[in-house]
């Protein structure tokens, strides 16, 4: 079944189309959520959250071709992640860094897989790995940022400097070196 079919069923509210649609995205989603959550219980849950609520909002979803519905539930599912990070988690307590202080580069990274690179990104403590998600990976301003969590744009970039700064330390102590 197409994509677009595959939605206009769902649509209709039929339970053989939602259990595929869950079938096609519900691992992709899983590891989302995990990204942001580092509980696999936690994004469980998130994800049960989410498809409901992909399920509940699918009239709404137009089809723009191939990958929307992904990007469409996946948009969801970060949003259903900050959600549950927000209520257990305190963005606010971080000091600030000057405006003029230089990010440090991550250029071991190019050398690694994403398994890899995913494991020292669940190893962040969670303030840094949310912002290091939404920022690098998910692509998110930090206007965005602070908007989606409810803090300012200068604690955005400051836990990103020290996400950044952290996985840093982290690959050099793994061994991980510039020019290697």
């Amino acid at each position: 079944m197409q994509e677009i079919d595959l939605v206009r069923q769902c649509q209709l509210g039929d339970r053989k189309a939602q259990e595929a649609l869950f079938d096609l995205h519900g691992d992709a989603m899983f590891k989302l959520c995990f990204r942001y959550l580092k509980s696999e219980v936690d994004s469980e849950d998130v994800v049960i959250i989410g498809f409901e609520k992909v399920y509940l909002h699918l009239t709404k979803f137009r089809f723009e071709g191939d990958g929307s519905l992904k990007a469409w539930i996946k948009k969801i599912m970060v949003n259903e992640s900050l959600m549950w990070l927000r209520r257990r988690h305190n963005f606010h307590l971080t000091e600030a860094i000057g405006e003029n202080t230089p990010e440090p580069g991550l250029e071991q990274f190019s050398q690694m897989d994403a398994g890899d690179i995913y494991q020292f990104i669940t190893r962040l403590p969670t303030g840094y790995r949310t912002i290091f998600n939404l920022s690098v990976v998910e692509g998110y301003s930090h206007a965005e940022i602070a908007a989606a969590l409810n803090i300012t744009e200068s604690t955005s970039r400051t836990q990103l400097f020290k996400a950044k700064s952290q996985l840093r330390k982290m690959l050099t102590q793994e061994g991980f070196h510039y020019g290697t």
